[in-house]
């Protein structure tokens, strides 16, 4: 094996016994968010929050009465957009001089997350963590001279008067350290790439001159580029010519309904592990292929709440309300869909991020992302979340064998019912007994939807499509690629854009 594969093999071996010790959990909270109100306690934000009070009183109860809950628009409007505009000690100690863009899934246009160097430094803090996770893996000696292949966006950012803004994976790429570049692949050429399809052909043209062992990125993209190296070298396998390929590391999306796609496409299974990453933060990552959940990461220069997704704190709209209460990590209880809100030290406090998170092993701050605060559908009080859609979506699959890796679901309206898009390349021969099934099935899962499809809410309609339709449609949209993720749950804005798109067809 190669010095650097011995010298990699050594550090997950080290890092993977120190990371083994049992987290202190709410202690640990308590000291990021006492070390976040410290940092910007002479902000012009921490002034305006008295911050320094805070920290003399009942800290956790003080900040969380004195800071209000925001949005993103909120946020942006009363404070973020001065510091984009180069004002020093706005949210954050100092001048703020990156910006990562994120749009989302929501169709709104390109937000701007402050991106700190004391964040970059827990992105990178981070990323070494969870690479430890490498050592309890069977992996041979020869994975440990491999490289990673990041399916990421355009790594070029922009220069602007007063900051520097892009992708993130843009922005921690100029932090990287230079040991590293080696064994990172696409690489800085392919990696500038803007144009998706182009930085595609240019992998794929690669591809047999790595030796990738890691492949990171969001399921939908990952898996479509491997699809297309299979097609172009006419392999059985991607492991044909990558032998080496051990380890997946997905984002972004509910993984379930792509692992069909993904087996075909392998000639043995790889370890997936989870990751929690935003442009906001790096918050959790699956510590063990065996386990369901991710663990949070409590020492990260975040500090989390959790706000009951109930209609005692959320509008019929998804919008948060003032009286809403928001609960620390000590209080937070297994099977419950909470919103997430995050304070950083990249300078957002307490930001709603848009996320659903659900506990499935509190003792270990293990969790799952159920689904996003604007991506369920109550048309007659059904309540019906993305989490609800996966789970059901996935329930009819297995009963009918058939794989649905993409889809979009809205409600109509005028019809009174929800409207689903089911992406396969497989013959459906009785799609109105599929969703007959489905529609069973949310019903038994969810007593408000049981209760809306009995009184007011009616049956359900289905088209069964490719699942190329809806990467053209990413494409029309300016969002193939990269980042970006097809809305399982169109609003109406986004279902009439849909509509336009889908019936020229």
């Amino acid at each position: 094996m190669p010095l650097i594969g011995r010298f990699l093999k050594q550090t997950t071996a080290i890092s993977y016994r120190k990371n083994a010790k049992k987290t202190q959990g709410y202690k640990e909270q308590k000291n990021v968010l006492h070390y976040l109100l410290t940092k910007a306690k002479t902000t012009k934000f921490g002034l305006a929050h008295e911050f320094g009070t805070i920290l003399n009183n009942d800290m956790v109860l003080s900040y969380q009465s004195s800071v209000p809950i925001m949005d993103y628009d909120a946020f942006y409007e009363k404070w973020l957009k001065y510091s984009i505009l180069g004002e020093k000690d706005n949210t954050w100690r100092g001048r703020i001089k990156y910006y990562a863009l994120s749009s989302g899934t929501t169709g709104s246009p390109s937000k701007r997350i402050p991106v700190t160097s004391e964040m970059i430094r827990s992105f990178q803090k981070s990323s070494l963590k969870q690479l430890s996770i490498l050592h309890s893996l069977d992996l041979p000696q020869s994975f440990y001279s491999t490289s990673i292949l990041t399916v990421g966006g355009s790594t070029k950012l922009n220069y602007k008067d007063t900051h520097v803004e892009g992708d993130l994976s843009g922005i921690l790429k100029k932090h990287t350290s230079f040991i590293a570049t080696p064994f990172t692949k696409p690489g800085a050429r392919i990696s500038g790439v803007k144009d998706w399809s182009k930085k595609l052909d240019l992998i794929v043209e690669r591809a047999p001159k790595w030796d990738v062992g890691i492949l990171a990125g969001i399921p939908s993209w990952c898996i479509m580029l491997m699809e297309r190296i299979v097609e172009h070298y006419k392999l059985n396998s991607i492991h044909d010519i990558w032998p080496n390929l051990y380890v997946y590391v997905h984002g972004g999306v509910y993984m379930e309904p792509y692992r069909q796609r993904l087996n075909a496409i392998l000639s043995r299974p790889l370890d997936l592990l989870d990751t929690y990453l935003a442009s906001e933060g790096y918050f959790g990552y699956q510590e063990e292929t065996a386990q369901q959940g991710m663990k949070l990461l409590l020492n990260n220069g975040i500090f989390f709440e959790f706000i009951p997704f109930n209609t005692d704190n959320f509008d019929e709209h998804g919008v948060v309300k003032k009286e809403a209460s928001a609960y620390t990590i000590e209080q937070v209880k297994e099977g419950v869909d909470y919103a997430l809100v995050i304070s950083t030290n990249a300078g957002l406090w307490r930001y709603l991020i848009g996320d659903l998170v659900r506990f499935i092993n509190r003792d270990e701050h293990e969790l799952i992302i159920s689904g996003r605060i604007r991506q369920f559908l109550s048309l007659s009080g059904e309540h019906l979340s993305l989490g609800n859609i996966n789970e059901g979506l996935l329930k009819t699959s297995d009963k009918f064998d058939v794989e649905f890796s993409e889809f979009t679901i809205y409600a109509d309206e005028e019809k009174q019912c929800h409207c689903w898009y089911l992406g396969t390349t497989q013959d459906v021969l009785n799609p109105k007994a599929l969703i007959n099934y489905l529609d069973d099935v949310l019903s038994s899962s969810n007593d408000d939807y049981k209760s809306a499809r009995k009184y007011s809410l009616r049956s359900p309609e289905v088209k069964i499509i490719s699942p190329e339709l809806f990467y053209e449609y990413m494409a029309k949209q300016k969002k193939f690629g990269s980042q970006n993720k097809m809305p399982r749950v169109l609003n109406k804005k986004q279902s009439k854009t849909w509509l336009s798109f889908i019936n020229a067809f």
